[in-house]
């Protein structure tokens, strides 16, 4: 499809029209039920998750939402062991609002996961396919009725674990470039878990890091710590604004000595806010230097980082630093955190350039 034929929804319109979401189903448990990662030859690159009977199943219930919303479709989806992502386009209004469709889709998946619970216990954790109480039988996705609830009653029906009980994650996108950036995302799934598995130490949260008496949790290689040469990236509002009054010189210099220092072996020290800070650390990871980044939001559990600084960290080339806990509701980061965050990238560098 052309870019110019995407249509995207408009901050603040209703849920009802046109529009891409990417959605989150997940086992609130992490078990993986789903399927099991293989990775042929130790190689990432080559990694791909095998499906359970009820991750296949699950998947058959994916597939069946453009049946019951034909204005939708599925863009990109990747089951993987304890969840899957998938990506929908709202093509044309809808009588429902898109939380309303993953409701109901949460909902057969929820129905799916009590089947599985309840045959699970009956076969000892094993189904058996060639079964008359089989998985595929009792959750059928075309069956509107629920045949285990009929068997079981009501009240003991909603006894049974639905193994999806936590609400699908709908996040709408806004551009062309966040759909790319979100399909690669998906696509990339399997890859990024077997790193992480194959080389568990960059991932692993290390929390109680006392640097200058702040304590902070890291993500990465905490040995860069050990290094010992740093400098930090802080771009300055008066260069910004005397290049776009035509005189970059002072921007491009500071910026250019950044990348030099790093060539020369100098880890780069920064939260890297700003658009032009932002390019030094692009720089960066293009020439495969290392830097340390701090961050506004901690880490939560299974946190990984995106795109190239996922593949940095595996590389032992990047520390992410962040002082505060994780909260799920921050979505932007305030001018004080911006002060404060590089106050501490000049702690940092101060500290490691003193020992």
């Amino acid at each position: 499809m052309e870019k110019e034929k995407w249509k995207w929804q408009e901050e603040g319109t209703s849920w009802r029209g046109i529009g891409i979401y990417h959605v989150t189903l997940t086992i609130p448990s992490r078990q993986p039920l789903l399927g099991s990662l293989v990775i042929p030859d130790d190689d990432p690159a080559k990694a791909w998750v095998e499906r359970t009977e009820l991750g296949r199943l699950l998947l058959d219930c994916h597939q069946s939402v453009p049946k019951f919303h034909p204005e939708i479709q599925i863009l990109q989806y990747c089951l993987m062991p304890d969840h899957l992502h998938t990506i929908w386009y709202v093509r044309r209004p809808m009588k429902q609002s898109i939380r309303q469709v993953v409701q109901g889709f949460w909902q057969a998946t929820k129905k799916l996961g009590r089947a599985y619970s309840y045959i699970a216990a009956l076969t000892d954790g094993t189904t058996n396919e060639s079964s008359n109480l089989s998985l595929s039988s009792i959750a059928a996705v075309d069956n509107r009725e629920n045949p285990l609830c009929e068997v079981l009653g009501a009240d003991a029906y909603r006894l049974v674990p639905p193994i999806f009980s936590e609400m699908p994650f709908i996040r709408p996108m806004s551009s062309h470039g966040q759909l790319q950036a979100m399909i690669r995302y998906v696509q990339m799934n399997p890859q990024r878990l077997a790193t992480k598995r194959l080389m568990p130490g960059f991932f692993r949260v290390q929390t109680n890091i006392t640097l200058s008496g702040r304590t902070y949790s890291a993500v990465g290689n905490i040995i860069l710590l050990s290094e010992q040469s740093f400098a930090t990236v802080h771009v300055r509002s008066i260069w910004v604004k005397s290049a776009e009054h035509g005189d970059s010189k002072l921007l491009r210099d500071y910026m250019n000595s950044r990348v030099i220092e790093a060539r020369r072996g100098v880890v780069m020290v920064s939260p890297f806010i700003s658009p032009h800070e932002k390019q030094v650390m692009q720089v960066l990871l293009n020439e495969k230097h290392s830097f340390i980044l701090l961050v506004d939001n901690g880490f939560r559990e299974y946190y990984k980082p995106s795109d190239g600084l996922f593949d940095a960290c595996a590389a032992g080339r990047v520390l992410i630093l962040s002082p505060w806990r994780y909260d799920a509701g921050k979505r932007h980061i305030s001018r004080n955190e911006c002060v404060a965050l590089n106050e501490m990238a000049e702690e940092i560098a101060m500290i490691t350039n003193k020992r």
